[in-house]
């Protein structure tokens, strides 16, 4: 069993879970900064290349899990914590797609983030995807936002609003 140790810290605009953007429709515009520890600056060698980044974080303030989660954008309906993005998790790791904006040494500038200041840093990857957009589906979300009257989002460019994950104690993300 691996355990995992931050790698940096995020420093967002965000102190309080309750003023993410949550649910369907959520745009997550905010912008914030990658501090990674300094013996991990070498590891961001090239990563100006790359638009987009995969953030894998720590929920490192919620507390427990729970196997169904009632996800307020489907009115509360029960779905399988791993058809969800509720922080409630047997493992509390979180994961967003940032678009790079600049780096500053071991600092990285990024759009998108949803996690609260503070946050752990458990690993970036460069964003890369081959998956055709109709080839995506969106399972119990495209039901969702059909019935309360929203067009289900085409495949996006990563680091578009819709899709990122945020930190909370207690409540549901979708």
């Amino acid at each position: 069993m691996f355990s995992a140790h931050p790698i940096g810290f995020i420093h967002s605009p965000y102190r309080e879970s309750s003023a993410i953007p949550k649910g369907l429709g959520a745009r997550h515009d905010a912008e914030g900064l990658i501090e990674l520890l300094r013996e991990f600056e070498p590891g961001l060698a090239d990563i100006e290349g790359f638009s987009h980044l995969f953030i894998l974080w720590q929920f490192d303030r919620a507390d427990g899990f729970d196997l169904i989660a009632h996800p307020p954008a489907d009115a509360g309906q029960p779905h399988g914590v791993f058809a969800t993005r509720s922080p409630r998790r047997p493992n509390p790791i979180g994961l967003t797609v940032v678009e790079l904006l600049r780096r500053e040494g071991p600092s990285l500038h990024v759009r998108g983030v949803d996690m609260l200041d503070g946050t752990p840093v458990l690993d970036i990857k460069p964003y890369l995807s081959s998956i055709p957009s109709d080839k995506l589906r969106r399972g119990w979300l495209a039901e969702a936002e059909k019935s309360r009257g929203q067009a289900t989002p085409a495949a996006k460019p990563p680091g578009t609003p819709a899709g990122n994950e945020g930190t909370g104690k207690q409540e549901n993300r979708d």
